[in-house]
């Protein structure tokens, strides 16, 4: 059961908007400006300015966070230079940075690893909201010293305030409302927060409602309509099965003072929603978190500061028949993250910070389309960064030591568990090293490198996987015996500040010497395992229709490279503000070995965009092109390019110490096709048709 009825929280939703419409005097308001220097938390435990790191970051706040909001985190990142998405429809979305995603991408929220199924198969969505985000911080590139070996290609971190971390003196909040027109989205959200500068209280609530979502045309490609067989079912003007509703809530509470503060939380989410992947199921989630942290700033003697966090998460999803409710696969995730971070003063001038991190989570799938077995982890870490700071240069390294032990535990009850054979245990010594710089020429221009050499070790799927995996329609095997998966990575940025401009030039180089991909083999397998008899084509050895292709989870060497290129330009700065941006990315990647590409590699992404504000308007628009993507894999298919018009008009006003604001966004304004070539599902899901959403929201 959820933390508040949901139809309390639109209605309290609807009193704050409605409060906040109501002053009959009001003055205009224009959104402060960006500096492009925000402080960031999450790639540097001491804290740095966007524009002051050495591995390559971003984040997404106020404006632009408005302008990207979705109901999925992955596609609210998704147009961020060196970001695209896993797209499993509008539901289940994870981030994909540099063309790594799963596991190889730690996702976070408020500091702490964010407990779900979401990188054990595309469909499983993210157990967060990016309603009541207040900010969300990208840190492109290796992050494992801090994060571990899940964070190898990058780290997501969502930021709320659920647990204050600073004094709050009055009431406070904000308030959101909108519909949408391509999946009839009602959707809203409240936060608020008060305090009398001792004791701060955190609440925020949420509710969404989605139908299927609008699509141009069919939902199958024309090169999949024509493998199809006759009689195949071809939806068109809506994806089917594309529904969501969801709720969600925390309350958070602090004690604080001027050198710190320690808090808790309690946090829930619900959510029902379908994948295009298979019309006749849903997945029914939810989540269930504790959390409790602080921090003791300015202490005496050789240490400065301590940080620590807790944090408890009980997850499950059921997956049902949709009409019937019966339950066919149950998957549980219950697990800890403790992490604690020392500050230590300054020693021969370097700052820096030694932490450990102990985690572990109980994962079980239960039924008898499950893949994988009961499996549990334990890891433990130290790790320790300095950053060493001389006029114009900085220098920081840092070092990891992970130990941590996997094993499954088979139930032989199950017919599926059955698969799985005797339990299996690993025990994995994972190192991490990292080493970077930046230099400043000047105020305005800098040079960025970054270097990291990684350790990450292989998931529970990877070792143990064996059986039929419903939602990508393969027979997914794995290996017992794989290694820890090895890389080294570098990174290079030029970068330059004036005022509201700035511009990024950055290119990076990642090489495998193990990455662990999972690859078809050619053959077929039936639901119950057994091989297709080479006597009896689409026959297994047992009898079972054998239609399923086999994937296996194999080490191949593999090199990643690309750039990113960023810049925005102030080009009016009277009677208002006009600013212009523009960015490209590009990723290629390749089986070193073979010269093959590896799959689903987003092509090169080019958008240009522009932002007009006067008094209390606010004017965007952007025109973002994918480019085509014949570059494939085996068994791959090549993609076309497409273009999408997006904009945003808003109207901002504020009066007696509130604030208000009507938006009205659109995306995808042309109404192109477009599908995703880093979805699994690019050739039966394209991405939604136009959409408008009309919006309200208050702060005060």
């Amino acid at each position: 059961m959820s933390i508040f009825p949901s139809r309390v929280w639109l209605g309290v939703a609807a009193q704050l908007l409605c409060w906040a419409l109501v002053p009959a005097t009001a003055i205009a308001q224009t959104a402060p400006a960006s500096t492009g220097n925000e402080i960031v938390v999450t790639g540097n435990p001491l804290g740095s300015g966007l524009f002051e790191l050495a591995n390559p970051a971003s984040q997404l706040s106020g404006s632009n966070l408005d302008f990207r909001r979705a109901s999925s985190l992955g596609e609210t990142l998704s147009n961020e230079p060196g970001i695209s998405s896993t797209y499993f429809g509008p539901n289940s979305s994870r981030p994909i940075i540099r063309g790594l995603d799963g596991d190889r991408i730690r996702l976070l929220q408020n500091g702490a690893t964010l407990t779900d199924a979401s990188s054990l198969s595309f469909d499983h969505a993210a157990a967060t909201d990016p309603l009541v985000a207040e900010r969300i911080e990208v840190v492109r590139g290796p992050a494992a010293l801090l994060y571990g070996g899940s964070a190898i290609g990058g780290v997501v971190n969502t930021l709320d305030n659920r647990i204050p971390t600073a004094p709050i003196t009055q009431t406070h909040g904000r308030a959101e409302l909108r519909a949408g027109s391509a999946d009839r989205e009602r959707s809203g959200a409240v936060v608020l927060e008060s305090g009398n500068g001792q004791i701060a209280v955190h609440a925020d609530a949420y509710q969404r409602n989605h139908r299927d979502v609008k699509i141009p045309g069919f939902a199958r490609s024309a090169a999949q309509r024509a493998l199809d067989a006759p009689d195949q079912e071809q939806p068109s003007g809506r994806l089917p099965n594309t529904f969501n509703q969801g709720e969600g809530g925390a309350l958070g509470a602090s004690m604080t003072w001027n050198s710190g503060y320690a808090g808790l939380s309690f946090g829930s989410l619900r959510s029902n929603y379908g994948t295009p992947a298979e019309e006749s199921v849903r997945i029914d989630m939810r989540k269930d978190t504790i959390g409790f942290a602080g921090e003791w700033r300015k202490l005496a003697g050789p240490i400065e500061a301590v940080k620590f966090q807790v944090q408890h998460s009980d997850y499950q999803h059921d997956e049902k028949e949709r009409g019937t409710n019966t339950i066919n696969t149950t998957f549980k995730n219950r697990g800890y993250d403790t992490r604690v971070e020392l500050k230590h003063q300054p020693v021969a001038g370097f700052n820096g910070v030694i932490g450990a991190q102990l985690a572990s989570s109980d994962f079980s799938a239960l039924g008898d389309e499950a893949f994988v077995p009961t499996n549990r982890q334990n890891s433990r870490a130290i790790f320790i960064f300095e950053e060493y700071r001389h006029n114009k240069f900085r220098l920081n390294f840092g070092l990891r030591n992970e130990q941590a032990r996997l094993g499954s535990r088979p139930n032989e009850a199950t017919l599926a568990e059955q698969r799985f054979g005797a339990p299996v245990s690993r025990n994995f010594n994972a190192q991490s090293f990292s080493l970077g710089g930046l230099y400043s020429f000047d105020p305005q221009w800098s040079l960025a490198a970054n270097g990291a050499l990684t350790e990450r070790t292989p998931t529970a799927y990877e070792l143990f996987a064996n059986g039929p995996h419903a939602a990508t329609g393969t027979f997914e095997v794995g290996n017992p015996n794989f290694g820890k998966e090895r890389s080294v990575a570098f990174d290079l940025a030029l970068r330059h500040q004036s005022g509201p401009n700035r511009f990024t030039l950055g290119v990076f180089q990642k090489r495998f010497s193990n990455f662990i991909l999972l690859a078809p083999t050619g053959r077929l397998r039936a639901k119950d395992g057994s091989l297709e008899d080479p006597a009896t084509p689409g026959t297994s050895t047992s009898g079972e229709a054998a239609s399923l292709p086999e994937y296996e989870y194999r080490e191949v060497p593999a090199l990643l490279r690309g750039a990113e290129i960023g810049g925005r330009w102030r080009a009016l700065s009277q009677g208002g503000t006009l600013d212009v941006d523009a960015k490209v990315d590009w990723v290629r990647a390749t089986q070193t070995q073979t010269g093959e590409p590896l799959p689903r590699i987003a092509p090169m992404r080019v958008s240009f965009g522009a932002i007009y504000q006067t008094g209390p308007w606010y004017a965007r628009a952007e025109l973002a092109h994918s480019a085509a993507q014949n570059r494939i894999a085996n068994n791959e298919t090549a993609t076309a390019g497409y273009t999408l018009l997006n904009a945003m008009l808003s109207l901002r006003l504020r009066g007696d110490g509130q604030s208000w604001e009507v938006f009205l966004r659109g995306n995808n304004l042309t109404n192109v096709e477009a599908r995703n070539h880093a979805s699994l599902l690019k050739d039966v899901a394209p991405l939604p048709g136009r959409a408008v959403v009309l919006g309200a929201r208050t702060t005060f």
